[in-house]
């Protein structure tokens, strides 16, 4: 049978089943790995613009604002060229993280990504002893400039871990680079 026939057969939805054979035929774009499932799983990536709330947005029981140095944080995450600012806990803006590590090996340092759209829009750093089973529940600054998000399925990419043994893992498919999140270092 040839196609002409199929169309003609199928009448009013012969353009829904063109559509159908165009998305079936069409190779899926290559993702940015949003998750290291073997490594970490993440069930809470929620980003906040918090207007008028003193102390911020309240999570609820067992949330803890993350490692925050003493002075401004700057640092060079590697994997991208740039000196990288997270901003302190404020009232403003913030991103809430509720993770477990499920690796038998103790991470130290955990580098997510807010994604956006398919876009980077900040990265955060964890700092601690996260042993494998743990739930870790942690806010963190982020810059207001983040909002409006302009979706309803922001996702956190772990990017970057080092483990207590010095070891390391950088995500293979790491999201591209958007030099607009980087804050000169003074």
């Amino acid at each position: 049978m040839r196609i002409s026939q199929t169309f003609s057969r199928l009448g009013t939805a012969a353009p829904a089943f063109a559509l159908l054979l165009c998305l079936v035929a069409t190779p899926p774009a290559k993702a940015v790995s949003t998750h290291a499932g073997h490594l970490i799983q993440i069930s809470v990536c929620d980003p906040r613009q918090n207007y008028g709330q003193p102390g911020g947005y309240v999570y609820g029981p067992g949330w803890v604002p993350a490692y925050y140095p003493v002075r401004p944080y700057y640092y060079n995450p590697g994997y991208y060229n740039h000196v990288y600012y997270q901003p302190p806990m404020t009232p403003s803006a913030e991103l809430g993280i509720d993770y477990k590590n499920l690796t038998p090996k103790t991470m130290k340092t955990i580098d997510f990504g807010l994604i956006a759209n398919g876009r980077l829009v900040a990265i955060v750093r964890d700092v601690g002893t996260f042993t494998q089973g743990a739930e870790i529940k942690h806010k963190f600054g982020i810059s207001p400039n983040v909002f409006p998000i302009s979706t309803g399925l922001p996702v956190c990419a772990p990017l970057h871990i080092v483990y207590a043994d010095g070891t390391t893992w950088t995500n293979p498919n790491l999201p591209p680079d958007n030099p607009n999140i980087y804050k000169a270092h003074p």
